[in-house]
């Protein structure tokens, strides 16, 4: 059982950073890019890079040839990310209002 809960550890650990790579890239990238461009698709596609960025890294330095499932495991890591980094903020906010009040 050790063995999974470092595993979860590590991949929450994972989460939360590249969900805070991500609102920084993203909030730097809507201050130069045009207004239309709409800030969820934008969150999305930096998730995905961020993310899969991450894994192929991280393949590389311990030296595992990733296999189908640890890439669509990467892709669904990628989407929880983009879930955080477009809804976690303002959930937050939100909450910290409610409670000032």
């Amino acid at each position: 059982m050790t063995g999974l809960q470092e595993l979860t550890s590590g991949v929450l650990a994972a989460a939360l950073v590249l969900t805070g790579t991500t609102n920084i890239i993203v909030q730097v990238l809507k201050t130069l890019l045009p207004a239309s461009l709409p800030t969820s698709l934008l969150a999305l596609l930096v998730a995905m890079a961020v993310t899969l960025t991450a894994f192929a890294a991280y393949c590389a330095i311990v030296a595992v040839q990733p296999a189908w499932y640890m890439t669509a495991g990467a892709v669904g890591l990628g989407l929880f990310v983009a879930y955080g980094a477009m809804f976690g903020f303002d959930k937050l906010k939100e909450a910290l209002e409610r409670f000032r009040m």
